[in-house]
């Protein structure tokens, strides 16, 4: 990969977390993606369970 893309992205993903760290909104909104990930998670490996018993 070029070196300037590898550069942008890892200033990006720090910056991002430098903005995370210091804003409770944003670290609300990371907090309530992270359980609907779960929560979907949970479901598919429930439904998973459901066709894999059928």
């Amino acid at each position: 990969m070029d070196d300037k893309f590898l550069c942008g992205m890892l200033l990006g993903v720090l910056g991002g977390a430098v903005l995370a760290t210091k804003s409770a909104k944003t670290r609300q909104m990371v907090r309530d993606g992270e359980e609907q990930i779960k929560q979907k998670v949970e479901e598919m490996s429930k439904s998973s369970k459901k066709n894999n018993q059928e």
